[in-house]
C-alpha cells in the first residue's frame, strides 16, 4: 500500500505532528508514504527518514493551481489513497486532483468549526471517508448532513515516553526565571483568539492577590503575541505572566509546571492537554468541541463553560488551593493518556480507514 499524504502547515504544530506520528506507524506496518507540504515547512525535515517529501507551492483556499500540482504528483507517484491532512486549501483542491486522478480520497478534520449544510452536501462529495479526531468533531457533521457511513471518529494520540520523566521544579523555575515558590499555570497554545488567552488574563487579575506565588506561562506563538503583551502591562501583570514563546524542548519542562489551563472557545480536541495529561498536570479546560474527551471531569481535570471567567477563577482557585487534588487529578489524567490516546491505536484506525476504503472500491 502507498499513501500520499498532504499537510498545508509550515510549522511543527500539533496537527502536524499526528501527521507524523501516522506516518511513521504506516511505515512500521510496511506502508510506502509519500509527503506533500509547502517548501520549507518542518514536518519535511521530521519524517525524511520515514517518507518521499515532494514540496509542493500550497497559497491558501484561493490557489486553484494547487490542484494541477497535486494531480501532477498523483499521477506522478500513483498513490493508492490520498489523505488531506489540513485545510488552508489543501483540503478542497486536494479532494479536486484525487478526484480527476481517480484515486481515492481521505480526509482528516481537526477542527469543529461549522459549515453550512449546503458546502458539506457540495464538499463533501470529493471524499470517499471523512476522519475526525474526536466525536465531538464527528457530530457536528453529522448535524450538517453528512452520512453516518462516511464519518469515523479516529482519536488524535500522543506519544507519551517524553512527558514521563520527572522534572527538577527548581531547575525548571530557574529556566525560566521564576521565583522559587512558583505556583505555575501554564497555556500551550497558539496565540490567536480562540484560544482565550484573555479570559486566563482576566483570572490572573482575580487571582493574584489571593495566590502572591502564582505566575502563568503562554506558551506558544501567535498574531496576538504584541497585543496581548500590551494588555499584560496594561493591566500591571508583567510580574504575573510571562511569554513563554514556541519551545522545541517543551517536553522537557511541562511536568515542571502545577497546572495547565486551556479556556479555548473551540477546539477539536487539544493536543496539549493529551501532553500534559502525560506529564501529570492536572487542567481546567472549556466544554467545547472535543475537549471533555481530553479531559474527564473531576477525573483528569475541571471542565468549565466556554467564555466564563467566573468558573475559570474558580477552578483554578480549587487547584492552587489544594495541592492534594492537584497531584489526584495529574495522576489519573497520565493513566487515562496511558490507557487511552496511544499512537498505535491511532495509526491502527486510520489504516483501518484505508483498508476499508480500498474494499469498497475493489
Amino acid at each position: 500500500m502507498k499513501i500520499l499524504h498532504v499537510e498545508a502547515g509550515k510549522h511543527y504544530y500539533g496537527g502536524a505532528r499526528q501527521v507524523a506520528y501516522i506516518i511513521e506507524g504506516l511505515q512500521r506496518r510496511g506502508v510506502a508514504n509519500v509527503l506533500a507540504c509547502p517548501p520549507g515547512a518542518e514536518i519535511g525535515k521530521a519524517v525524511g527518514s520515514t517518507a518521499v517529501v515532494r514540496e509542493t507551492a500550497m497559497k491558501g483556499d484561493l490557489d486553484a493551481g494547487m490542484a494541477g500540482r497535486l494531480l501532477r504528483l498523483i499521477r506522478s507517484e500513483r498513490p493508492d489513497v490520498v489523505h488531506l491532512h489540513s485545510r488552508r486549501g489543501a483540503d478542497l483542491w486536494g479532494g479536486v486532483a484525487a478526484r480527476m486522478a481517480g484515486v481515492p480520497c481521505v480526509l482528516s478534520r481537526r477542527v469543529d468549526n461549522p459549515e453550512a449544510r449546503w458546502q458539506v452536501a457540495l464538499k463533501y462529495r470529493l471524499y470517499n471517508h471523512v476522519i475526525t479526531i474526536s466525536e465531538g468533531i464527528r457530530q457536528v457533521l453529522l448535524s450538517e448532513g453528512l452520512r453516518p457511513d462516511k464519518v469515523t471518529c479516529v482519536r488524535s494520540a500522543v506519544d507519551a515516553t517524553p512527558y514521563l520523566a520527572a522534572v527538577d521544579p527548581a531547575a525548571f523555575r530557574r529556566e525560566f526565571g521564576l521565583p522559587a515558590d512558583a505556583l505555575v499555570i501554564g497555556v500551550v497554545a497558539q496565540l490567536i483568539r480562540r484560544k482565550g488567552h484573555r479570559y486566563m488574563l482576566d483570572a490572573a487579575q482575580a487571582l493574584r492577590d489571593r495566590h502572591p506565588a502564582m505566575r502563568v506561562l503562554f506558551f506558544g506563538k501567535g498574531p496576538l503575541r504584541d497585543e496581548l503583551e500590551a494588555e499584560v502591562n496594561q493591566r500591571g501583570l508583567s510580574e504575573v505572566v510571562r511569554f513563554a514563546g514556541f519551545r522545541d524542548d517543551l517536553p522537557r519542562w511541562l511536568g515542571g509546571m502545577d497546572i495547565l489551563a486551556h479556556p479555548a472557545d473551540m477546539e477539536g480536541l487539544g493536543v496539549s492537554l493529551l501532553q500534559a495529561s502525560a506529564a501529570g498536570l492536572p487542567i481546567v479546560t472549556s466544554r467545547a468541541g472535543g475537549l471533555p474527551e481530553a479531559v474527564a471531569d473531576q477525573v483528569s481535570g475541571i471542565l468549565i463553560p466556554p467564555g466564563d471567567v467566573p468558573a475559570l477563577i474558580a477552578a483554578l482557585d480549587a487547584l492552587l488551593r489544594d495541592p492534594a487534588l492537584r497531584q489526584r487529578l495529574g495522576g489519573a489524567g497520565r493513566d487515562r493518556i496511558l490507557r487511552e490516546f496511544s499512537v498505535d491505536a491511532m495509526v491502527q484506525g486510520n489504516l483501518a480507514i484505508y483498508e476499508k476504503v480500498l474494499g469498497a472500491r475493489s
